[in-house]
């Protein structure tokens, strides 16, 4: 067993390996806020402040570094423009308590019963439908249609060249290039956009050097609850994979010691806490375990030194600001990858569980899954409707639970 606790460390070395973790998770911790509408700034506080939180509860055990959710990007944009910011936000501090229920079931049950009412044949299907029901807003923030002064030739070679460096270092970058792939895409987009003249400087300049990030408090509304609950199933899922991953980096059985139930525990509410302040949903982000495979850095006090770095970016408003002038074809083109990346994680789910998809069981419910959350079926009206991913996930599990199983399956 590697013990990874030991914080014997160089308070230099400590600040450079924690400020070079936030850095491999920059990218995607602020990507999340840019494509959604939320503040970036807000964002990297509560990265930070759920991180911290998430190792008070785990008693600093796991070299794990939280942030923005891939999985929330299409239901956090879809519950926006249906219900608001303020109601998606109270629709999130609910997803988050989804985890802390589900880690005290896991504490009293184990994870068996987790696995029956969620099986492969649901959350793959129910991943993909998180990644493809908004791709066409990826394709319009690529194209331009919702940037008013750029036009589609433009955004074409933003958005493009943005996608084709991401797609580069991803494939072929080795050692920390390789971790940074979405820092890369958009940094060449934001040269070639001041290069073309369509960075627009004013917020910057208006913007002090420090100020209060613009947090923003949640309401609730059943409709946007209903909404979002569903959302947190897959992530919930693909967490125990999470703490598999870096616990085979590390060699020891997080899922043992802490416990399953404190890393899910820990995941809600930091997600919870995230909500409360107008951040999007955190999850242990898969960047830093590669940086922590490729750095051997154990220490979880090194995620402690990140955490606390990011909050205290934070508070650097000129940095928030420059951020949201980054143009919507640079990050449209990245997301055409991004959500394209979380369906093929839903494929992969399907494919490992070696399941025939063409056995009538099987066919019935992916397929209803599918068309169901892309297709905007949508069950009652007002407050209580359900559609796209939580519509998808209700008749998922409903299906999986009344349809009688085949033989090889029982």
């Amino acid at each position: 067993m590697t013990d990874t606790t030991a914080q014997t460390d160089s308070w230099p070395k400590m600040l450079l390996t924690g400020t070079q973790m936030l850095f491999v998770a920059f990218g995607a911790l602020v990507l999340v806020p840019l494509l959604t509408g939320l503040d970036p700034s807000v964002a990297l506080f509560t990265a930070g402040a759920g991180t911290l939180v998430f190792h008070a509860v785990t008693k600093q055990s796991v070299p794990v570094f939280l942030a923005s959710s891939f999985a929330f990007i299409a239901p956090i944009q879809g519950s926006i423009a249906n219900f608001g910011i303020p109601a998606t936000l109270g629709g999130l501090m609910a997803a988050g308590l989804v985890y802390v229920v589900i880690s005290q079931a896991v504490r009293l049950k184990g994870t068996a019963w987790l696995h029956r009412l969620l099986p492969a044949v649901v959350v793959g299907p129910v991943i993909m439908v998180i990644g493809l029901a908004l791709a066409p807003v990826a394709v319009d923030m690529a194209t331009g249609e919702t940037s008013e002064n750029i036009n589609y030739t433009k955004a074409i070679v933003l958005s493009m060249a943005s996608l084709l460096v991401t797609l580069v270092l991803a494939v072929f970058g080795r050692g920390l290039l390789r971790l940074v792939p979405i820092i890369g895409g958009i940094v060449t987009g934001y040269v070639l956009s001041l290069l073309m003249g369509v960075v627009d400087f004013s917020p910057v300049v208006e913007a002090s050097w420090f100020a209060l990030p613009s947090f923003t408090a949640p309401e609730f509304h059943w409709a946007a609850i209903l909404f979002m609950i569903p959302v947190a199933i897959a992530p919930a899922v693909e967490h125990i994979g999470d703490m598999v991953a870096i616990g085979s980096v590390t060699r020891n059985n997080y899922l043992e010691k802490p416990g399953l139930h404190r890393t899910l525990l820990g995941d809600g509410l930091a997600t919870t806490l995230a909500a409360l302040f107008g951040g999007p949903p955190n999850t242990t982000y898969s960047e830093v375990t590669g940086a922590v495979t490729l750095t051997r850095a154990f220490n979880p006090m090194y995620m402690i030194v990140a955490a606390v770095i990011a909050i205290l970016l934070a508070f650097v408003a000129k940095l928030g600001a420059l951020l949201q002038t980054i143009p919507g074809p640079v990050m449209g083109g990245i997301m055409t990858l991004l959500f394209g990346s979380i369906a093929v994680v839903g494929m992969n789910t399907l494919v490992r569980a070696g399941h025939s998809l063409t056995a009538p069981r099987n066919l019935v419910v992916v397929s209803l899954i599918l068309v169901f959350g892309i297709g905007g079926m949508q069950f009652g009206n007002g407050q209580f409707t359900l559609q796209g991913v939580s519509l998808a996930a209700v008749v998922g599990i409903v299906l999986n639970w009344v349809l009688p199983r085949a033989s090889e399956d029982a």
